[in-house]
């Protein structure tokens, strides 16, 4: 592989992590561009308007200082919940409140800013009380010292600030909070649908393993006695073996009687358990068992991408059995790809066991967005212990 093609690979994968995460959280870098209304107390010291400018300037600092302590701590919830966020909140109010009787003008802006540290880090049951509290302190002090005319603007602008703040805040935590439990949903199904697979091949093996043990013993104990006897227990090994290794191939393969229908249950339950709506339909008429083996494998394949790659909240599957194909067709409204990989026993693999059987398989984002997985194959010859099965149409 060359250094380009090890380069593209490299970015592919970011793009995959980042197409799947939130990315970092928010922090208190988003609130410092706020700061900037308090460019106009600023220029008022360096136009030399503000009495004793030193006191001023000392202020405008600690201000900025504790601003930026307050909300970058707002950002962890156990931060701002701490006593010292708390008491330099405090200490911001009392520094605005003296700042803004002292020179007034410009330095009542200081409010709106104090409402933003306070949204940010006040986040419950009684913010709008301790929003509507300081905006109409900030609101009397405005109008004390600039006149009743300025009074709304400076009583709005606390306010709004402090409560749009806390619901942005807010909104934000709690999608990647949802986001965190639904990444966590999909992966136990995951696991849940791997455990349930190792206890399959556990019960498969079990027996069939200790009748082959037993059988090899016995033929190594009648090998020099009874020649016949021991030829008979070698058979009866072979005949195990054969039956064995059919069997791993069905479990491994999905080539099983029946397991369309149990897929189409293990589907609902795992699309279920992310949080992700199943619709299924199925109708036409009995399928053969290695047509239902085959879709079934694709149902499973399909709907584990969507359960782990899609971040869909709705899949539909369907089945549609006409006289000589049947086509099935699994769709999901994720914003992300579906597709977990191309080797093995993905996507591609079954691309190719469908066209050996005659049919096909597709694979690509839908019309209507989200991703969409079309199967189809011949109907084959119908199911000999189903002669007098009548076509079938499920919904659920």
């Amino acid at each position: 592989m060359t250094w380009w093609a090890r380069a593209r690979r490299r970015a592919g994968a970011r793009r995959a992590r980042r197409v799947g995460h939130a990315g970092p959280p928010p922090t208190g870098f988003a609130l410092l561009p706020w700061l900037l209304m308090g460019l106009g107390s600023f220029s008022n010291l360096l136009q030399g308007k503000t009495e004793s400018p030193w006191i001023g300037g000392l202020g405008l600092f600690t201000f900025n200082s504790l601003y930026i302590y307050v909300t970058f701590r707002a950002f962890d919830r156990v931060k701002r919940e701490s006593l010292s966020t708390r008491l330099a909140l405090l200490t911001m109010g009392l520094l605005t409140t003296g700042l803004a009787v002292g020179y007034g003008g410009n330095w009542l802006l200081f409010f709106p800013l104090l409402g933003l540290a306070t949204g940010a880090t006040l986040r419950g049951r009684y913010l709008g009380r301790i929003g509507l509290l300081l905006a109409a302190y900030g609101a009397v002090l405005a109008g004390l010292r600039e006149g009743w005319r300025e009074a709304p603007n400076i009583g709005y602008a606390t306010f709004l600030s402090c409560m749009v703040t806390a619901a942005i805040l807010s909104l934000s935590e709690a999608v990647r909070e949802l986001r965190a439990a639904r990444e966590e949903l999909a992966r136990r199904a995951v696991e849940k649908e791997r455990l349930r697979f190792s206890r399959d091949l556990h019960d498969l093996l079990g027996h069939t393993l200790s009748v082959i043990v037993v059988k090899s013993e016995a033929a190594r104990r009648l090998a020099g006695r009874d020649l016949d006897a021991a030829l008979a227990q070698i058979g009866d090994i072979e005949s195990v073996g054969r039956q064995a290794l059919t069997e791993i191939r069905e479990a491994v393969t999905g080539y099983r009687e029946g397991s369309l229908s149990t897929e189409l249950t293990r589907a609902r339950s795992a699309l279920a358990a992310a949080s992700v709506e199943p619709v299924v339909r199925q109708t036409g008429a009995p399928l053969a068992p290695q047509t239902e083996a085959l879709l079934g494998w694709v149902v499973r394949e399909a709907v584990t991408n969507v359960v782990r790659h899609s971040r869909a909240t709705r899949c539909e599957i369907t089945v549609e059995s006409a006289e000589e194909r049947v086509r099935l067709t699994v769709t999901d409204d994720g914003t992300g790809p579906a597709v977990a990989g191309t080797d093995g026993n993905g996507l591609t693999g079954l691309t190719e066991r469908l066209a050996t059987a005659g049919g096909s398989l597709t694979a690509g984002p839908a019309p209507q967005g989200g991703f969409t997985v079309t199967a189809e194959l011949p109907v084959g010859p119908p199911d000999p212990c189903a002669e007098d099965a009548v076509p079938v149409a499920l919904e659920s």
